[in-house]
């Protein structure tokens, strides 16, 4: 299918590793030209050179911290002057989940919730605040917001709340930029391969005494499909969301963990 994305201009935050590459590299395969952003210069100079000489498209990257509004400004002003115009934003700044055991309420402190949150929340709202007008003045966008399956279960009190959050912000942007052509919606992974799950799956095992193929093993005991999801398979619904073929999906949440156990979500 083709996913009508040749000539397309997007930004991504969180680009350089992780979830975030995968979607740059997988929009930059369907012909979109496109900025990476990041907070490390060495890594996101590394991510965008290679994306280019990989897919042909033009990829930038632009130091940002969406934790600052000013950094923000600069890195959607930055896009824009790069590009050309904006027509997708990839929300993917955040800290990722299952890398160390979630506090507890008595290690629950302000500080560490308001870094998570001002990131992975009010990061979002930030970027999207100040792409939208671009979008809205060609009468066409999408905005994707990466957020996570705690939302959905319990054991992460500061992970469920900043993942709600968002799937709250995305329903919110939905209904008021949908009449602009703009469709917002939010996709949920799960525990997700990605170049840090073999250091992590080695350490638990190291931690634990156990094999790693029996750490991963228990990692995925509740995904109905008996595997990791891979980051790249994550990518290819993201790019289907940031496509014109996705129109009928506004404000909608998409779960990508390979499917858990369990609960019914209608």
């Amino acid at each position: 299918m083709d996913l009508q994305l040749e000539g397309k201009r997007a930004l991504v935050t969180g680009g350089s590793k992780g979830i975030g590459l995968a979607v740059a590299r997988q929009l930059a395969r369907e012909g979109v030209d496109l900025v990476v952003a990041a907070r490390n210069k060495n890594e996101l100079d590394a991510a965008a050179a290679a994306l280019a000489a990989e897919t042909g498209r033009r990829v930038a990257g632009i130091v940002a911290d969406t934790a600052s509004d000013d950094s923000v400004k600069r890195l959607v002003a930055g896009a824009v002057a790069a590009l050309g115009g904006l027509d997708i934003l990839v929300n993917a700044a955040g800290k990722p989940g299952g890398q160390a055991p979630p506090p507890k309420l008595a290690e629950i402190t302000d500080a560490l919730f308001w870094d998570d949150v001002n990131v992975k929340v009010m990061g979002y709202v930030r970027v999207a605040r100040e792409a939208a007008p671009h979008m809205a003045a060609n009468g066409w966008g999408r905005i994707i917001n990466i957020s996570g399956l705690a939302v959905r279960s319990t054991g992460s009190t500061i992970g469920s709340m900043r993942n709600v959050a968002v799937a709250a912000l995305t329903k919110n942007l939905a209904d008021e930029l949908g009449p602009q052509g703009i469709n917002v919606t939010v996709v949920h992974p799960g525990l997700t391969r990605t170049e840090k799950t073999v250091p992590l799956i080695a350490a638990k095992a190291a931690a634990s005494g156990k094999s790693e193929a029996q750490v991963e093993a228990a990692m995925v005991s509740n995904v109905t499909i008996g595997r990791l999801v891979d980051a790249a398979e994550v990518a290819d619904i993201v790019a289907f969301l940031a496509s014109p073929r996705s129109v009928a999906i506004n404000g909608d949440a998409i779960a990508c963990g390979g499917g858990i156990r369990g609960a019914i979500h209608y």
